[in-house]
């Protein structure tokens, strides 16, 4: 690329979504995040006028054009973007001309759409509310995990003095009870170690996920992967990915299986690279997604914003430990769980940073 060699380093770093249109209005160039927004490789569009990829408005062509003419930049709030066979979406944007050399001018458009930020203000306070109530669980955890001990010491202590065996069925339950509340603190404090990290290598994790919900399954549902094979390994503890990405597509599959209008029970894992994302407040290069989708009824949506929290479930019989601990594993590895959900289809997207932060 003639003018935008010397500075594309400094562009493909950037997290703004950064566009070069040339003279005839053609894509000249995208940056990584521009690929992103756009959802589209800058190999498929680089060249094509910009009326056939996202420029539907007659109005903002002639702005376009009236700028390469007197070089005024100008700026559209809310704008819907378009991309030929994308989803629409609002962004703020910006127009400048790159008018050196003289000979070969560029319109460089700058995007800032409105939905990632508040997707960014969104996950700030999801990390916030999620730290307070980790340290509030712990607390509470920790208060009831101390009598414990003792009462099912007590319980063991009154069982040897009673006078008779039938009389211990009532001690019995005494300590089936405090071992199953031993069992549901320990759930809420999470792993009792820190994340012993190594190469991992994620579409292992997820066929180990995998042949674990098909014991439970059968043939009762059925599985679809969409994989991107060239995702290099991340630096994570095997068995906690295995044990948080379980968790959720365990609950999808309960879901499923308890929907007795559920004609094809189908789970469907991806994974994808992302670039340049910022998460819980820093921003990193590379990131993995992992979605673990099902067709299922769906959440409720009233239960959508509290859905981690633990001892919140969607389901009759789920205890509501099980997103809360994959939440707060992947929070150890400085990733994020999202979802989204509505009927026929529940998504749970897992952001996972390849390489190290950046600023």
């Amino acid at each position: 690329m003639p003018e935008v060699n010397t500075c594309q380093t400094v562009l493909e770093s950037l997290s703004t979504a950064i566009l070069l249109l040339d003279k005839q209005l053609r894509v000249f160039y995208l940056n990584p995040a521009c690929e992103d927004l756009f959802a589209t490789s800058e190999q498929q569009l680089k060249g094509k006028p910009a009326r056939e990829v996202f420029l539907h408005d007659l109005s903002t062509e002639s702005a376009l054009l009236e700028t390469f003419k007197t070089g005024r930049p100008f700026t559209r709030r809310e704008a819907e973007i378009k991309v030929t066979g994308k989803p629409a979406f609002k962004t703020d944007y910006s127009v400048t001309l790159l008018s050196e050399p003289p000979s070969q001018p560029y319109l460089l458009l700058e995007f800032r759409p409105l939905e990632r930020l508040l997707k960014i203000s969104k996950e700030e306070a999801v990390i916030t509310h999620q730290q307070s109530n980790k340290t509030l669980i712990r607390s509470i955890a920790h208060e009831v995990k101390n009598p414990l001990g003792g009462i099912r010491g007590a319980a063991q202590l009154l069982a040897r003095l009673l006078p008779e065996d039938s009389l211990t069925e009532y001690t019995d339950v005494i300590i089936a009870e405090v071992d199953r509340l031993q069992h549901l603190v320990d759930e809420l404090l999470g792993p009792p170690t820190a994340p012993k990290r190594e190469a991992v290598n994620i579409h292992e994790v997820l066929e180990r996920v995998r042949q674990l919900i098909i014991v439970e399954a059968g043939q009762s549902c059925r599985f679809i992967f969409d994989y991107d094979i060239s995702i290099p390994k991340l630096i994570a503890d095997k068995n906690q990915l295995i044990q948080a990405i379980l968790n959720i597509t365990r609950n999808a599959y309960q879901a499923l299986s308890e929907a007795s209008d559920q004609l094809s029970p189908t789970i469907t894992l991806r994974t994808r690279i992302k670039r340049h994302i910022p998460l819980r407040g820093t921003r990193f290069r590379l990131a993995v997604n992992i979605d673990i989708e099902d067709n299922g009824p769906g959440i409720d949506p009233k239960l959508l914003e509290s859905i981690f929290l633990p001892m919140v479930s969607s389901r009759p019989k789920g205890n509501g430990l099980g997103l809360s601990i994959a939440q707060n594993i992947i929070n150890q590895h400085n990733g994020l769980i999202e979802c989204e959900s509505e009927p026929g289809m529940t998504r749970f997207s897992i952001t996972l940073p390849l390489e190290p932060e950046y600023e």
